[in-house]
C-alpha cells in the first residue's frame, strides 16, 4: 500500500506522488476506476461484470482487448493499494463533456445489469458516483433512457 504524499492536476491527468515515485492517471484510468466501484458495490466483482467492463473500455477508447483487460486490472489494484485515489479521481471531472459523462453513466448502467440482478448497494455507489462526478440527474435520466431504448426497444 502506498501513500500518497501530494497530488495535482495537469489538464486531463491526475498525477500523484508516492514514497514508490510519480504516477499518472488520465481519463481513461479514470473510467475504468469508476466502473470497478461500481461492480464493487455489491462486495464482489462477478464474471459478467468483468467481461461487460472490459468490451465497454475496449469499444469505448478503441483498444485492443489486453489493453483493455490490462486497464479494469491496474484499476483494481491501484484502488486496493491506494483508497484515497478514488476521491483525488474525482477531480478529473471538470475535463468531461457532457457526453463523456452520460456515455459514463450509461457504462456503468450496463455494468449493474451485466449480472442479472439489480443490486441495491450498486445503485447506491452509482449515486454516488454521479454525485462526486457532478453528473447532473438530467444527464443521469439521459443515460437510464438510452439504457431502456437499447436493452427494451419495443418499450420506449
Amino acid at each position: 500500500m502506498s501513500d500518497i504524499i501530494a497530488s495535482k492536476f495537469e489538464g486531463a491527468r491526475l498525477i500523484i506522488e508516492t514514497v514508490d515515485g510519480t504516477e499518472e492517471y488520465d481519463s481513461q484510468f479514470l473510467v475504468a476506476a469508476l466502473l470497478v466501484f461500481i461492480a464493487r458495490g455489491s462486495g464482489q466483482i462477478e464474471p459478467e461484470e468483468s467481461a461487460i467492463m472490459i468490451e465497454l473500455i475496449e469499444e469505448h477508447f478503441q483498444l485492443q482487448g489486453p489493453e483493455s483487460l490490462g486497464l479494469i486490472t491496474t484499476a483494481m489494484s491501484e484502488m486496493a493499494d491506494k483508497p484515497e485515489l478514488v476521491e483525488l479521481l474525482t477531480g478529473l471531472a471538470p475535463s468531461l463533456s457532457e457526453k463523456e459523462k452520460e456515455t459514463i453513466a450509461l457504462m456503468a448502467l450496463k455494468v449493474i445489469a451485466a449480472d442479472g440482478h439489480r443490486h441495491f448497494a450498486e445503485m447506491e455507489q452509482f449515486d454516488r458516483a454521479m454525485q462526486a462526478l457532478e453528473i447532473s440527474p438530467e444527464t443521469v435520466h439521459r443515460a437510464f433512457d438510452q439504457y431502456f431504448a437499447e436493452t427494451m426497444p419495443g418499450l420506449v
